[in-house]
């Protein structure tokens, strides 16, 4: 869907892309980075709306170079900022971003009709859109980047503003786009959990800077530790609970440290589940979590930032 080659872009005092080379395949494409870190430029870059100084890269096969409008035709875009006019309706935005795409009137209306629905803007597309929550303006930005039923979807920090069940019922509706209507999506979030919550495959920018891509699956590799938590008596102080059971453990041969109200343990083979449930029993205690640890894109970020790779 998407490939670029040392595609740099600069400012005169900020490198915004640093000779990025990357492929994205279909499916949800997940572009972590914190604020600043590129994210945006490039997608600028891959519509065609903004020169590179350096690189190249293609889109749907297309070059970004001088086929900017054949990019555009067959890609819908949901930018970050917030770009809506306030005394139209949903419905007369939506029709008039068909319109632009080459859709004849009956045409657009019935499409913007379906994708209002689609993102549960039915009911209320013909109020004016000042009117709108946050939420249902990120759903207006959302309708007209499909209204042409594009191949691929752009999508540039959709969560923005929104509150928690506004997010999810937002992270719901990309996960259904690329789902059920078969559209390849590379959407941006500053928000790792987001991402790894929907995407096949992730992508980690830095400063312009390719950290990491791979998919998510692998991000969220299992690790050689386990998570221990423990109940003692209604009298007994949580802390010292844990304490009790992380010097049992450690005496009995175990790594274990600190981990919340529990303890983290390094593990090597399934006879250490075994000795914990044991010495839990030994102890008087009741075990209320085992669990292996993950990976989290988090975590990732965190290590690849700092320059050293997870432990295996």
């Amino acid at each position: 869907m998407i490939t670029t080659l040392e595609l740099t872009k600069t400012y005169p005092r900020v490198t915004a892309l640093d000779r990025l080379s990357v492929s994205v395949a279909s499916g949800i494409t997940g572009l972590v980075g914190a604020n600043g870190a590129g994210k945006s430029t490039l997608i600028k870059i891959l519509l065609g709306l903004l020169p590179p100084n350096g690189g190249s890269a293609s889109v749907l096969g297309f070059n970004i170079a001088n086929q900017g409008s054949e990019i555009r035709a067959r890609v819908g875009y949901m930018p970050e900022h917030d770009c809506l006019p306030p005394d139209v309706s949903a419905s007369e935005l939506v029709v008039h971003m068909a319109r632009m795409s080459g859709l004849p009137l009956a045409s657009a209306r019935e499409r913007a009709a379906d994708v209002l629905r689609h993102v549960g803007l039915y009911e209320e597309r013909y109020r004016p859109i000042g009117g709108y929550s946050t939420g249902m303006r990120q759903r207006v930005k959302l309708a007209q980047a499909l209204v042409h039923d594009p191949l691929l979807v752009f999508l540039d920090e959709p969560t923005n503003g929104l509150d928690p069940q506004a997010r999810d019922e937002m992270l719901d509706l990309i996960r259904r786009i690329g789902s059920e209507f078969g559209i390849a999506v590379l959407v941006t979030s500053h928000l790792l959990g987001e991402l790894e919550r929907i995407s096949d495959y992730v992508i980690i920018l830095d400063s312009g800077r390719l950290l990491r891509a791979s998919s998510t699956a692998e991000f969220l590799v299992r690790t050689g530790v386990l998570h221990v938590e423990v109940q003692g008596p209604p009298e007994a102080n949580d802390m010292e609970v844990r304490d009790r059971l992380g010097h049992a453990l450690h005496q009995a041969g175990l790594y274990v440290w600190p981990d919340g109200r529990g303890v983290a343990v390094r593990f090597n083979d399934e006879s250490v589940f075994d000795l914990i449930r044991d010495t839990t029993v030994d102890l008087g205690l009741g075990l209320v979590r085992l669990e292996q640890g993950h990976h989290r894109i988090e975590d990732v970020f965190r290590e690849e930032v700092a320059g050293h790779v997870p432990p295996a």
